[in-house]
């Protein structure tokens, strides 16, 4: 098992020192999210401030770029920290796509398959001078001059995970990608019985073995210094409890557990603008899941 911590976004002008003291403390990796900040940005400066700890994209919206543009990012994130970047993507759930980030929507796993494809076609053809040809039902790329093709890395492939949720995302992950990264809105339960499932699935069809895939994240963990601290994380998390499960894209989850009539509930009190009321109707029971 490995640990990583999450590097802060909120001022780069911060990033460097953070970095820093997350790999002298010994950290295995830095990750960065992508909510109200850029995840690639921070991690360019940690790529040139630090030498040992692993940077991760944890997770970068996928379809609302260009794997062409992604992969130009990526290429000079790895290059840059020496071969210790990681591409985390996810796909994000409709709504975001269609109203936040102005995208059309497809089924995501089959994208976000033909998405991983691209970038491995496009690094190959920087890194080997293969012709860049990929041509999916998503994405086309075929053509790439000498004048676009940035300096060799020289470096193993950037590996790539992808967050994955509901069955098809996993089986996407355990036969394409490096890896997954499970959403926090995840039980135990679920983990063992779907999660762990699914991947195999995936792998059976690839030549993937489960020593070189990594999974990461999965659950709400509540910790602190005392009981007033652990008592406030754990309401957090019955927020946040609630907030994903308003999202039909997470109700596996809640099916799982017979909880299919909650996610409903949620779901109405969040298209009504009910935010403050939502977080009422997870008992702690769920919480504990």
């Amino acid at each position: 098992m490995r640990v990583m911590t999450r590097l802060s976004q909120k001022n780069l002008n911060q990033t460097q020192s953070a970095a820093q003291a997350a790999e002298a403390t010994g950290f295995d990796g830095l990750a960065t999210m992508e909510n109200s900040n850029n995840p690639f940005l921070p991690l360019a400066i940690a790529a040139t401030t630090t030498e040992r700890i692993e940077l991760m994209t944890g997770i970068a919206i996928a379809f609302a770029r260009s794997p062409m543009a992604v992969a130009n990012m990526a290429h000079d994130l790895q290059l840059a920290s020496g071969g210790r970047f990681k591409l985390g993507l996810g796909s994000q759930v409709k709504g975001h796509n269609e109203r936040r980030f102005s995208v059309p929507w497809t089924p995501p796993a089959p994208r976000m398959k033909e998405y991983v494809e691209s970038l491995r076609a496009i690094w190959r053809c920087w890194e080997t001078g293969a012709p860049l040809d990929y041509v999916g039902d998503h994405y086309k790329f075929t053509l790439m001059t000498p004048h676009f093709v940035p300096e060799k890395t020289n470096l193993p492939m950037t590996p790539i995970t992808i967050a994955a949720v509901g069955p098809a995302m996993l089986r996407v992950a355990g036969r394409y990608c490096d890896g997954a990264q499970l959403h926090p809105f995840c039980t135990r339960r679920y983990v063992e019985e779907v999660v762990m499932k699914r991947i195999g699935e995936g792998m059976e069809k690839s030549n993937l073995t489960r020593e070189n895939f990594e999974i990461s994240g999965g659950g709400f963990i509540v910790t602190g210094p005392d009981q007033e601290t652990v008592n406030k994380i754990f309401e957090y998390v019955r927020y946040r409890v609630a907030f994903y499960g308003s999202t039909r894209t997470y109700w596996p989850v809640f099916e799982l557990h017979g909880l299919t009539d909650l996610g409903g509930t949620l779901h109405r009190l969040s298209k009504a603008g009910k935010w403050d009321e939502m977080a009422r109707e997870i008992p702690d029971d769920v919480v504990h899941l």
